[in-house]
Order: C-alpha cells, then sequence, then structure tokens
C-alpha cells in the first residue's frame, strides 16, 4: 500500500504544478471603478477576430490579450468609449462588434428576418384566401340532391 500512496501523491503534484501554470492571469490596475466597469463592458462588447463568437474578455487566444492590453491603454488615456469602439471598428471591421451599426450595409442583417417573415405571412395568406375561394361548397343540382335523398333515407 506504502507503495502506491508515494506514486500517486507525486502523479497529483504534477498534474496540480502544470494546471497551474495553464492559468493566465492579467492584472489590469484602475484608478477607480468607473474605469474598471468600462473596462469589462468594452471587453465583452468586443468580438474576438480569432474566436469568432467569444469577446475578447472571455478570450485566451493572443489577440485578444492584446486587444484587452489595448483597451486597458486607451481607457488610461482618457479615450471614452465611442472613440475606443470606433478605433476597434476602423482596425478590425464592423465583424469586432457583436452588434453591428445600423446603416445601409446592415439593413438587412437587422431588417432581413422581420421581412422574410412578413412575405411568408402574405403568401400563407395568398394561399389560404385561393383554397377558401376554390373549396367553397358549392349548391346541389336537383339531381343531385335527389341521390342525396335516396342514399340519406335508405341508411336511416
Amino acid at each position: 500500500m506504502q507503495r502506491l500512496v508515494q506514486p500517486i501523491i507525486c502523479l497529483l503534484s504534477f498534474c496540480l504544478v502544470m494546471t497551474a501554470g495553464a492559468a493566465v492571469v492579467e492584472d489590469y490596475v484602475f484608478t477607480n471603478p468607473e474605469e474598471q466597469n468600462r473596462f469589462i463592458q468594452l471587453t465583452t462588447e468586443l468580438r474576438c477576430p480569432q474566436c469568432q463568437n467569444q469577446s475578447i474578455a472571455d478570450s485566451n487566444a493572443g489577440i485578444s490579450e492584446d486587444l484587452r492590453r489595448e483597451v486597458y491603454r486607451m481607457i488610461n488615456e482618457d479615450m471614452d468609449d465611442q472613440a475606443i469602439i470606433q478605433f476597434m471598428q476602423a482596425r478590425y471591421g464592423d465583424f469586432v462588434l457583436y452588434k453591428p451599426r445600423l446603416n445601409a450595409e446592415t439593413f438587412l442583417l437587422w431588417f432581413g428576418p422581420l421581412l422574410l417573415l412578413i412575405l411568408a405571412l402574405g403568401i400563407l395568406g395568398l394561399l389560404l384566401r385561393k383554397h377558401r375561394k376554390t373549396h367553397q361548397p358549392g349548391v346541389l343540382s336537383t339531381a343531385e340532391q335527389v341521390e342525396l335523398d335516396k342514399i340519406m333515407d335508405g341508411k336511416q
């Protein structure tokens, strides 16, 4: 039993040491909580150009680390949020924004689904109207009425 305990402890220690090195901790010092809140808000609003589905706050990619440092630098230089976002947008394009601006280029992105829904509902309405017109109950001729009466009398 003693023989197994020592290698297991050694293996667990090795695993703990290896995982501790994998954690990246960035320490940004802010002069006030407002700057820290701005940093958190901006880094969660900006998308990582490499990861695509993560914000630069969540991503461990090298480019995200660089962008976080850049946001930190710009906040320390007293740039406002809009200027920081414009800088990132000019450098990395509209893709870096999780919420793209509403303009001529992004009109379909914002309103395309709504337009498609309206179009689909319009087509559905036309089809239902056409279906109702073609499948309305008609008036029976006298011969058809006599035949129907015979069938109904036979069942009773």
